[in-house]
């Protein structure tokens, strides 16, 4: 019965009954604009290149119709290879693909670093249809010989931009080699860089290009919001008086620059209950960040601070708030930040704090996404501290760098004139 509540909108793409009510399961209503361009063309065997913002649904516009030409569970080896870049997004993918496969009988195995690859290792063994992998725990696996790769008829690539950032390249490379070289590829990302584009010339053939808003755009029901803050210390000042608004901030991602801000930030939150609240960055277990995600998605949290190593791979319904309490220097983060909120249709808002010397970062943000970003007013009841003079001299000469990048004729205020 479940599937009459989908067949409306999702039976223009001929799927079967049982991924009909995987749909239903996942609460997908209608299908979003790259899930209508790419379904038909992956059914139809054609090799694909989707570029897509986070929160469109892109992970559905290949899983969907990938798992239709699968149909059932088959032999032991896997079909349909997902790559991703991180242990995070990898798990979240096999989730994703076990929420839409849940009544097809087909079998999803996640393999990543981080852990022993004992479990790994025998539940592969015992059967799986699409194996979802970081490039190198696939690697690993595979040269002791625990990966049979023969019926290989899928390789799907997702966020290859982020693959390309840290430098996944040869990883690929040697996995392009080792698989069956025919097969039918995917290639999906945020963004179209050159990086992606060579990888995408390297291992595709006469792909579509499937490209549903210019790369690196905001999803239209991020509210963004940008506030001129002087200091570290009134930058805590405003977070304190956002996060007092329990109602409205009832889930809430605060991210930083660094694994010490993080932390920073964490332990006030806590200090001033205004948590529940974790904190996810690179020092930070596997298991811990594991769980701490978990939780969050699970709502036992209402604040989960990070760095960019959780800007990306991170799928929650209703993060009501994205507060950027530092810009990112690689300015496509900003993007993929605030992505974690207004996903699957539903609305929310990205609050950026910026100062003197974060301005320069917020104007290549503006550049890549082509629109300002509202400016807005503090509120009369934060209090502005004065600027330490360390603080002062460490943002000055940030100044002094940033206008150096921009005009490598400028000598800085810090510049001592010889004589």
């Amino acid at each position: 019965m479940q599937s009459d509540n989908v067949s409306g909108p999702w039976s223009g793409f001929k799927l079967n009954k049982q991924l009909l009510d995987g749909i239903a399961d996942a609460g997908f209503e209608i299908p979003t604009e790259i899930q209508q361009r790419c379904i038909p063309l992956i059914l139809g065997g054609q090799q694909v290149i989707g570029i897509a913002q986070t929160g469109t649904g892109k992970t559905a516009a290949y899983l969907l119709p990938v798992l239709m030409q699968m149909k059932y569970a088959q032999g032991t080896a896997p079909r349909v290879l997902i790559l991703g870049p991180t242990k995070e997004l990898v798990i979240q993918l096999a989730e994703h693909a076990a929420i839409l496969a849940k009544h097809t009988g087909l079998r999803i195995t996640a393999i990543y670093g981080g852990v022993g690859p004992k479990s790994q290792i025998e539940t592969i063994r015992q059967g799986v249809d699409i194996l979802v992998a970081t490039p190198g725990r696939f690697m690993e696996l595979y040269l002791k010989n625990e990966i049979p790769v023969k019926q290989l008829k899928t390789l799907i690539l997702d966020e290859a931009d982020r693959m390309m950032d840290m430098g996944f390249m040869r990883q690929l490379r040697k996995i392009f080699e080792v698989i069956p070289s025919k097969r039918q590829n995917l290639l999906f990302s945020a963004t179209f860089s050159e990086k992606v584009e060579k990888l995408s010339q390297e291992f595709l053939e006469f792909p579509v290009r499937v490209e549903v808003s210019p790369p690196a755009t905001t999803a239209k029901q991020v509210e963004q919001e940008l506030y001129h803050i002087p200091n570290l210390k009134t930058k805590i000042h405003f977070l304190e008086y956002l996060l007092q608004n329990k109602e409205e901030f009832n889930r809430v991602m605060v991210f930083t620059r660094t694994k010490e801000s993080a932390d920073s930030v964490f332990k006030f939150v806590e200090r001033k209950s205004l948590g529940p609240a974790r904190v996810i960055h690179s020092n930070k277990g596997q298991n811990s960040r594991i769980n701490a995600v978990n939780e969050f998605k699970g709502g036992q949290l209402r604040v989960l601070v990070s760095t960019d190593v959780a800007s990306r791979g991170i799928d929650v319904i209703k993060v009501s708030h994205v507060i950027n309490f530092d810009v990112p220097n690689l300015i496509e983060d900003y993007v993929h930040r605030i992505g974690r909120t207004g996903r699957a249709f539903q609305e929310g808002k990205a609050i950026t704090l910026v100062t003197e010397a974060e301005v320069y970062y917020i104007k290549k943000i503006e550049k890549l996404i082509r629109e300002k970003i509202p400016v807005k007013a503090l509120p009369a009841e934060i209090e502005i501290e004065d600027t330490p003079f360390a603080e002062a001299q460490i943002m000055a000469r940030e100044i002094d760098r940033q206008k150096r990048l921009e005009y490598p004729e400028f000598k800085g205020a810090f510049h001592e004139k010889k004589f």
